[in-house]
């Protein structure tokens, strides 16, 4: 707990044995989101998630802070890390908020920051519905510079010649987020692992979780009373895919030996994901 000079709550914490135990398997990418539930207090409830080797998200502790400038978050990710035995995940997810940047800096060094995908993309309508070439290619471009450029060099190519036939110049959401593109643009990201993540949909999930055990009426009794009980049902659900990848497997689609070995290493929610690869390139019509 973080108390003020008046020995009031400022900030709480917690986080229990499973969540750090968990950490140890699937620290390695982390989304962090405090866009849920504001409590009765004004406090924004903010999780730190990850996601298990059955695609699920599993929690990896979880705060109630009085405010969200840089200050609070250094204290917050510095008691998070001393909580992980001081270990800083490889990568985090979160979105554009600029105290949580500078925080990140300065307690995860190391750790490479990544801004929520979807969050910047969804603000485009806004941003440059303006324009009358908008829903005549401007946005169809934009999104083939996001998406679909494999190398560096393509995207500053793209970019350019985007900004250029629009005539964007002066756009200053565009020129803010070109000056940031090494944190969002996938690109300048894919040496990384990710698990699969580009936004911080795992925290809102989690959010959609507490939803129904908590609301912002509850108070802070209640509030950790609920919290557990939905994190029992947390574990259930995970004993429950557990058993069923132990239980049953899943035939394999082609005679592949790749596909094989995945189903002997993988569990099944995962293995679902190879197959639906695997069924991709069985439909190819290859040339030379």
């Amino acid at each position: 707990m973080d108390l003020d000079d008046d020995g009031r709550l400022k900030n709480i914490f917690w986080v229990d044995p499973r969540s750090r135990t968990a950490y140890k398997y699937f620290g390695d990418v982390v989304t962090f989101d405090t866009t849920y539930l504001t409590n009765r207090y004004g406090m924004p409830f903010a999780p730190f998630v990850g996601v298990n080797h059955h695609g699920q998200s599993i929690l990896l502790g979880a705060a109630l802070i009085s405010s969200e400038d840089t200050e609070t978050f250094i204290w917050l990710f510095q008691t998070w890390l001393q909580c992980m035995d001081g270990v800083a995940p490889k990568v985090i997810i979160t979105d554009q908020d600029r105290a949580m940047k500078n925080a990140i800096a300065i307690v995860f060094p190391e750790t490479r920051h990544r801004f929520c995908l979807w969050h910047i993309l969804k603000k485009a309508p806004e941003k440059l519905g303006a324009y009358a070439a908008y829903k005549s290619g401007l946005k169809t471009e934009l999104m083939k510079c996001v998406y679909d450029t494999q190398t560096i060099e393509e995207f500053e190519k793209c970019w350019s010649v985007f900004i250029n036939t629009y005539d964007l110049h002066e756009n200053v959401w565009l020129k803010s987020l070109y000056l940031e593109r090494a944190h969002w643009v996938p690109v300048f990201l894919k040496e990384h692992f990710w698990a699969g993540m580009s936004t911080t949909q795992r925290s809102e999930s989690m959010n959609a979780f507490f939803d129904g055990y908590v609301h912002s009426k509850t108070n802070l009794k209640e509030f950790v009373d609920q919290f557990n009980n939905a994190l029992k049902r947390k574990i259930k659900n995970e004993n429950q895919a557990k058993f069923l990848s132990f239980s049953g497997t899943i035939p394999c689609v082609s005679r592949s030996p790749i596909e094989k070995k995945f189903q002997v290493l993988y569990t099944n929610a995962k293995f679902k994901e190879v197959q639906q690869q695997v069924i991709s390139v069985l439909d190819l019509d290859p040339f030379l």
